[in-house]
């Protein structure tokens, strides 16, 4: 590195080393042609050399100096930059000027954007609660009619109820403050409440659930692993069109104990999620995780939105677990949820 900076160094100041060897040729030649003794002629230049040699060391102290406190700044943020070391040249204070004006301009812009950002998520939560109030007193109108197209009504206003709560998320998962609450949950309790919602599309679409209480407390947010639960059940429902739905556990060891035995805190808990559905391409399956990505299947339907697995994502990496999927097509597809205990601590 400091040899580098030393090349460069010498590479600026060629030009200056250049007009200095020039000026003591000049002096040596008129020397010469007045025959003037060799001993008068090579002591100036020597001493001459040297105090060359004595500037070049100091303003190389000195650039190195201000190199070191560069890159310093250079490791903070733009709105942290500030200290610039003195400015060698004109040249240097104008570019350090500027830097200013413009450091000055993000921060206001920046300030700018977080205002209208914070305007854009007050409007959004408060249109998504005030929406919520004509969706319940649809769903107690519904209830009093019992007829397809009475049914057929109450399972389209629920995938209304479905896009609103991924708005609310989505807003949630962009702003600074989370309201996560880690704790030990029953696992059962999570599924059962995530299955309830479902229940009148299992029956309408008349496919089977496969499912035997697991037993199992886990260290996750209760509110927020639901919605994950909710949203892969919702992808099963969608492209399935017969067979079962099954939800299951797997257990990973980790490595053996010390003794031999495998243990409960070597188990990484992986709750499965599969259907008997259409599947995914394989070329769609690595990139279904992604902002926005529908893949063939959702091109195909015309209603996929490429966001509920893209926050599925999101909000497993906030609380620490992993969520992966495998399928192929007409075979189905397996969801994976790895609720890791270790990566969290209790609130």
């Amino acid at each position: 590195m400091e040899q580098n900076f030393l090349k460069c160094y010498l590479a600026e100041r060629r030009k200056v080393c250049i007009v200095f060897g020039l000026f003591c040729l000049v002096f040596l030649c008129v020397f010469l042609l007045y025959h003037i003794p060799a001993g008068a002629v090579v002591y100036p230049s020597l001493l001459c050399a040297l105090l060359g040699f004595l500037f070049l060391y100091f303003d190389f102290y000195k650039v190195r100096k201000r190199h070191k406190r560069l890159q310093e700044l250079e490791e903070l943020s733009a709105e942290l930059i500030r200290d610039f070391p003195e400015a060698g040249t004109v040249e240097g204070a104008d570019y350090q000027r500027l830097v200013r004006k413009l450091c000055k301009e993000q921060k206001e812009l920046q300030t700018e954007m977080s205002v209208r950002y914070l305007d854009m998520i007050d409007y959004y939560t408060m249109w998504v609660h005030q929406i919520k109030t004509p969706i319940a007193s649809m769903h107690l109108h519904l209830q009093k009619e019992d007829s397809e197209f009475a049914r057929a009504v109450a399972e389209d206003l629920f995938r209304v109820e479905q896009y609103v709560e991924m708005v609310l998320c989505y807003l949630r998962l962009g702003s600074d403050s989370t309201d996560y609450m880690i704790r030990e949950y029953d696992l059962d309790g999570i599924i059962k409440q995530a299955v309830k919602k479902f229940a009148r599309q299992f029956i309408r679409r008349k496919l089977t659930l496969v499912y035997q209480p697991l037993h199992i407390q886990v260290l996750t947010d209760e509110k927020w692993l639901q919605f994950v639960i909710e949203q892969v059940l919702s992808n099963a429902l969608k492209y399935t069109e017969t067979g079962t739905i099954t939800i299951e556990v797997e257990r990973k060891t980790e490595k053996p104990s010390a003794f031999g035995k495998e243990s409960e805190s070597e188990q990484a808990i992986v709750l499965c999620i599969r259907d008997t559905g259409i599947g995914i391409a394989p070329e769609d399956l690595p990139r279904i995780f992604e902002k926005g990505y529908t893949g063939y299947n959702g091109r195909g339907d015309k209603k996929a939105s490429g966001i509920g697995l893209y926050l599925c994502r999101r909000i497993c990496g906030s609380l620490g677990h992993a969520i992966t999927a495998n399928s192929s097509v007409e075979s189905g597809t397996v969801i994976r949820i790895r609720l890791d205990r270790k990566r969290l601590e209790v609130e």
